[in-house]
């Protein structure tokens, strides 16, 4: 047994150095995680404004919300569903992220809370079609001094040296979610590859009744993690 209470000294520590820090981390990202969704459902209410009369109205612009911990936007075929983690995390010690001289003034910077972006295709939740794979194609990383970071696809993505340069607001989160919307909308469905498509289940046809209920994803057979638009 530890007789000097070391060991009693250290977890006391912890829990007010460390813990409080992640709770103010938890704390940031639901606050953002918020102004997300009023930025979501402004944004939309724009984006439907500006495109009346302009197209077909079969094409929708429609903001959901998802309760909690979640919200999402459909914007014509895509939808983007933005889920709030409600735990904290650290960068892992071999990101790039370390190489940033933010981190290096000190560690507790690589707390954060994650809101992960998800793009799926609106006709898998119209008709339901649970086996279709959705894309992780954004997460927003925020600190415990509301500095954020964006890794992603594309124009979602940010370079590490950017993060401690600025504290995310609704400006920026306006820019992150009309990334989002772009790279979805350039992210196109691809034609399947004949060996994935070749072989249906007679369960298939018999219980789904409609062939477009077949399994489909937008990079279905191939390596969206080598992709970078």
């Amino acid at each position: 047994m530890d007789s000097d209470g070391q060991l009693r000294g250290e977890i006391i520590d912890k829990l007010t150095h460390k813990a409080s820090v992640k709770q103010r981390v938890s704390d940031n990202t639901f606050v953002v995680f918020n102004e997300l969704k009023e930025a979501l459902l402004e944004l939309s209410a724009e984006l439907d404004e500006e495109l009346d009369e302009k197209i077909d109205k079969r094409i929708r612009i429609e903001y959901r919300d998802r309760g909690k911990f979640e919200a999402q936007i459909q914007v014509a075929e895509d939808i983007l569903i933005f889920a709030m983690q409600t735990d904290v995390f650290r960068f892992h010690d071999g990101h790039e992220i370390w190489k940033n001289p933010y981190l290096a003034q000190r560690a507790d910077n690589a707390y954060c809370g994650v809101i992960n972006i998800y793009n799926f295709l609106a006709d898998s939740f119209k008709y339901n079609r649970g086996e279709d794979e959705g894309y992780l194609i954004g997460r927003i990383f925020i600190n415990h001094q509301m500095q954020y970071f964006v890794e992603g696809k594309g124009k979602c993505s940010q370079r590490c040296d950017r993060f401690g340069t600025r504290q995310i607001d609704r400006e920026a989160l306006v820019e992150v979610l009309e990334a989002a919307i772009s790279f979805a909308l350039d992210f196109d469905l691809y034609v399947p590859p004949y060996s994935v498509s070749k072989l249906v289940t007679v369960e298939q046809f018999n219980s789904r009744n409609e062939l477009s209920k077949l399994h489909t994803g937008k990079r279905l057979g191939y390596e969206f993690e080598c992709e970078d638009k």
